[in-house]
Formats: C-alpha cells, structure tokens, sequence
C-alpha cells in the first residue's frame, strides 16, 4: 500500500495550485478504487471528511512551507 500523502504531494507539485490539484485527485479517486479506499481510510485515521480530506492536507502543507520561511526570515532578522 503506498502512502496516501505522498500521493497527494505529488500531485500538488505536478500542478502547482490547489485548484488544478483538487480537480486531477478527485479525477483519480473516481477511476481507482483502490486509491478511493486508501483515501477513505486516511480520512477516517485523521479525522477529515471526504470532501475537504484533500484541500485539509494541502492548506496544512502549505501553511508549514510557510513557516519554513518565516523561521528562516526570523533568523535574518
């Protein structure tokens, strides 16, 4: 079973925007029962629904490359 995140990042990378990364992941969820599955279950494990399960993780994703910077930034200052 592959880990369902790195899926997800993969697929954020290769489109560069939540959006076009939202509408590619459900595109891929309604033709692969298997990954549908595993997202079900990584939804349940976290506590997210199904339908905002993919944008929780991207807005959390994003928000701690965020902070990443705003360490580094602490640090120049």
């Amino acid at each position: 079973m592959r880990d369902i995140t790195d899926v997800f990042l993969n697929i954020l990378h290769q489109y560069g925007s939540v959006d076009m990364a939202e509408a590619e992941f459900k595109k891929m969820i309604n033709e692969d029962s298997e990954l549908r599955t595993e997202y079900r279950e990584w939804c349940d494990a976290v506590g997210s629904s199904e339908k905002n399960g993919f944008l929780d993780f991207c807005e959390e994703y994003m928000d701690s490359q965020e902070s990443i910077y705003d360490t580094l930034n602490d640090y120049d200052e």
